[in-house]
């Protein structure tokens, strides 16, 4: 799933419906991610991006995921449908409107969290957030997963901050070689499966749901 996106695939719940855990998606996240959202038609492309994807990866036939090639002729989107182990974050892309948008132009970075990682989440968290009222918190949650541009795992730094669609930041973190993500306050996610390139993008497989903190 890597190379030019156009909304991002990712909001998650009122309080009143979320309080479980989820109070940190605000009234405010909402607003600010339709506003990103909106302004997302316009495309950033990092500095690295002059340089042919499948050169930086040494894979053009694609990325494994799931048994299936993920390949660079495919948008995030169709990447993202056949790879079964993220299934549940499709499903979430749909029911915010956010897959008409992430299968555009971009470029993005999506950080794709796995459905094990949505099950991580509180009881009734992600029913919650897929019901129709929930629509704006939902994707607020999903675009604090999604960079404006195109970052594959050699762009990443210890101590990097990055500026999410909904206008918050997430924090990266390496050790070891192992890259890390997180909001700065909660357990980071792990990066599983880097460097998924597609034609609008890239993404990378995570194995947690990233909260924002909310203003």
């Amino acid at each position: 799933m890597h190379q030019t996106l156009r909304s991002a695939t990712f909001a998650f719940l009122a309080a009143s419906t979320l309080g479980f855990g989820l109070t940190s998606c605000g009234d405010g996240n909402s607003e600010q991610a339709d506003a990103s959202v909106d302004s997302m038609t316009a495309p950033t492309v990092d500095s690295t991006a002059m340089m042919a994807d499948d050169a930086r990866m040494g894979k053009p036939e694609g990325v494994m995921v799931d048994g299936v090639a993920m390949t660079p002729d495919k948008t995030i989107v169709q990447n993202a449908v056949m790879a079964s182990s993220v299934s549940t974050l499709v499903k979430a892309v749909q029911a915010a409107g956010l897959d008409g948008t992430l299968s555009g132009p971009g470029p993005f970075t999506v950080f794709a969290p796995t459905n094990a990682a949505f099950d991580k989440l509180p009881a009734g968290a992600l029913a919650g957030l897929l019901k129709p009222e929930s629509k704006d918190k939902l994707a607020g949650v999903l675009t604090y997963h999604v960079i404006q541009g195109r970052l594959v795992a050699q762009d990443l730094k210890d101590g990097q901050e990055l500026t999410t669609v909904n206008g918050e930041k997430l924090k990266v973190m390496v050790k070891d070689g192992v890259v890390m993500i997180g909001n700065g306050q909660d357990a980071p996610a792990t990066v599983q499966i880097a460097d998924v390139i597609s034609s609008n993008g890239v993404t990378h497989v995570i194995d947690a749901v990233i909260l924002p903190l909310g203003k």
